[in-house]
């Protein structure tokens, strides 16, 4: 009796780690999914490399007054579109800045919609409706290194002259390869559970997502050290947030951090600069913009120290 074909890819493989997991206990349950999970964070490093060269890309693209572009399907899609929806809220973008796109829609996020995966032509027609020009970054995520979706929105990316990415948890064949200027894999091994990408390998697809947006916003200026200096104050706790940041780099009590940051018009990188510099809102303005939005580059002292 011959032995059944193996698939390919490693996110389809059987895991000879939790062959026993139908019958394991609850705690049991939690060994298996932990000790597999230790690996994922050591697969991301392995890539530390081109998630690099992704974020100096991406920081050229949103210098230029070009995007970062996330494309996939099911849970590879959710994820870029998680990432891409908290950027405004975290960094003050503008919801254009960072686009998330899932096969088969918005309706998708909530609905599996699994044959949309598998239409590369769908793919390239994204592409096209969100009008990818040059200058853009076009990042796919595909967990298994095939989605036909993924490779059609690359391969249109590309045409345009975009800068294109992917993000996979197995080795691509070789026409997803040539549609990628940047490859990035974790790759992460056999599920806990055979197939199911929204364990190892979107836990490692959420981590390079966040390496990705997170470093090339903080390229561009959006934080101060490690302060999140362009949030959006649209809620309680992020106001909040806000003037606590006010209060701790200027020493201020909260209210008059409260209205300098009025003066300011919520915008806590700017009420920083007019502290530091003693000037007013139009002219903290444009030395930030001089210096690329980069407040070190005005404010040459690092933040107080974190005690």
């Amino acid at each position: 009796m011959s032995a059944p074909p193996l698939d390919p890819r490693v996110t389809e493989r059987r895991n000879p780690r939790t062959a026993d997991i139908d019958v394991a206990s609850p705690l049991a349950i939690i060994d298996l999914m932990t000790a597999e999970d230790r690996a994922v964070a050591d697969a991301v490093a392995s890539q530390r490399e081109p998630i690099a060269h992704a974020i100096a890309a991406i920081e050229a693209a949103f210098r230029s007054g070009h995007r970062l572009l996330y494309l996939g399907a099911g849970t590879s899609g959710r994820l870029g579109v998680l990432d891409a929806s908290e950027c405004p809220p975290t960094f003050g973008t503008d919801p254009h800045m960072v686009v998330g796109i899932i096969a088969g829609g918005d309706h998708a996020l909530r609905n599996p919609i699994e044959g949309a995966e598998d239409d590369p032509a769908a793919g390239a027609a994204a592409v096209d409706l969100h009008t990818v020009t040059a200058g853009d970054v076009v990042v796919g995520i595909a967990a298994s290194g095939t989605t036909p979706f993924v490779r059609g929105a690359l391969l249109r990316a590309r045409e345009l002259g975009a800068t294109t990415a992917l993000i996979a948890c197995s080795e691509p064949p070789p026409v997803m390869r040539a549609a990628a200027d940047i490859l990035m894999l974790p790759i992460v091994g056999p599920e806990v559970l055979t197939g199911s990408t929204r364990l190892k390998a979107g836990t490692a697809t959420k981590l390079v997502c966040n390496m990705l947006t997170t470093g090339a916003m903080i390229r561009i200026g959006k934080s101060y050290g490690n302060l999140m200096v362009d949030l959006r104050a649209t809620n309680v706790k992020l106001q909040d947030r806000a003037e606590r940041i006010v209060c701790e780099v200027t020493g201020l009590v909260r209210e008059d951090a409260r209205v300098l940051l009025a003066q300011a018009d919520g915008r806590v990188k700017r009420a920083l600069v007019m502290h530091a510099l003693g000037v007013d809102a139009a002219t903290a303005d444009a030395r930030l913009a001089e210096a690329g939005g980069v407040i070190r580059k005005v404010v040459p002292n690092a933040p107080p120290p974190v005690w």
